[in-house]
């Protein structure tokens, strides 16, 4: 049975967003039809709407989701209707050398599931019958979405879905960074630069992981006020180079360094600023033409290490149900980071709020 639904589209490069009546088909076999309860208004669906992440347009947004299965399809057995899942963005074939080494992030089968369900079939249609592509094989930012079931992760249905979308991309991306890709250590010195969403979920997971010392660098106090919530022991407005600053604070450099904002330059300081044997992350997407510069000789010299880390270098069917169990304990702040929840129809100044720094997160509750 077709569902009538309300979603978020992107149509055209660099213009606002729009909300349409779409159709959504049933499910196919190893497809999932999803009711949403709630899509987080994530940084990269609007590196969608900007072009910096190219996929082709019509697009359905949203990845960041959370809902309650409706309906399955032929040969789905690891699901039940009711269940409550969170979508995972990352379609991971389970077979290829990197989801057998325990890296699904760098799935090689991930682009078959990219734009549609992975059997290729549209599933999801405008007013006018013409087929809309889906946010990375989720297009969550709507009422109803059919997926891949390999997208699909069962949670407790005790955690409220609006938190629980939140571990789909933005806090897995942080915190996973932190505990997946740098191991940060306890006691060690941690800089941030950029305290958006994931910057703010990177210093949760620093504090979670016991760092002695994590300090927050952004270009607008209101976000450094917000990083000391979130566990910043110290916050430099970042208008001038504050490499010199965070030797000072640091005794020579930070141990760890994390980049979320998306940018080569910021990235080449984040390297800069780490100590001796230090690692800098870059979490951030930049553009595809941006370029990262660092003196080559600290390499070997100094034993610093410049890595990326991507979805939080996260293996979500262990990391997402540990993220919501630290939520559950106490540790890891959701309901704060929730700045603004919005209506669908309310979508694009929910984006444009976005764009203009309001918000930690945004979320779209249906």
């Amino acid at each position: 049975m077709t569902r009538k639904a309300k979603a978020a589209i992107c149509r055209e490069l660099n213009k606002p967003i729009v909300v349409e009546d779409i159709a959504v088909e049933s499910p196919g076999r190893g497809e999932v039809l999803v009711k949403l309860g709630a899509c987080g208004v994530c940084h990269s669906d609007l590196s969608a709407i900007n072009g910096t992440i190219a996929l082709p347009l019509p697009l359905v947004l949203g990845h960041e989701g959370a809902g309650v299965v409706e309906e399955l399809g032929e040969g789905v057995s690891d699901l039940a209707k009711g269940d409550h899942v969170v979508f995972s963005f990352i379609y991971m074939c389970g077979k290829c050398r990197f989801c057998v080494a325990g890296r699904p992030v760098l799935c090689l089968e991930q682009g078959k599931a990219l734009t549609t369900p992975l059997a290729g079939k549209h599933r999801t249609h405008d007013a006018a019958g013409k087929p809309l592509n889906i946010f990375s094989g989720c297009g969550s930012m709507a009422e109803y979405a059919t997926v891949s079931a390999e997208n699909l992760i069962r949670i407790d249905p005790k955690i409220p879905l609006d938190c629980a979308a939140l571990v789909g991309c933005g806090v897995t991306t942080g915190v996973g960074a932190v505990f997946n890709t740098a191991k940060v250590q306890p006691g060690s010195s941690v800089a941030v630069f950029g305290c958006g969403g994931v910057g703010l979920s990177v210093i949760q997971g620093a504090r979670i992981a016991g760092a002695g010392r994590i300090v927050a660098i952004d270009t607008m106090q209101a976000k450094l006020e917000m990083a000391k919530q979130f566990g910043a022991t110290d916050v430099l407005l970042g208008s001038e180079d504050p490499v010199k600053a965070l030797k000072k604070l640091t005794g020579g450099g930070p141990d760890y360094a994390f980049e979320c904002v998306g940018n080569g330059e910021l990235a080449a300081t984040a390297y800069r600023s780490i100590g001796r044997g230090g690692l800098a992350v870059v979490v951030g997407v930049a553009k595809p033409g941006d370029s990262t510069a660092l003196r080559t000789m600290t390499l070997p010299f100094e034993e610093k290490t410049l890595t990326g880390s991507y979805f939080g270098s996260c293996v979500p069917r262990i990391d997402f149900p540990r993220m919501l169990a630290l939520y559950m304990g106490g540790q890891l702040k959701l309901d704060e980071l929730i700045t603004r929840r919005y209506s669908v129809a309310e979508a694009p100044a929910a984006f444009a709020d976005l764009e203009s720094g309001k918000n930690a997160r945004g979320v779209i509750v249906f």
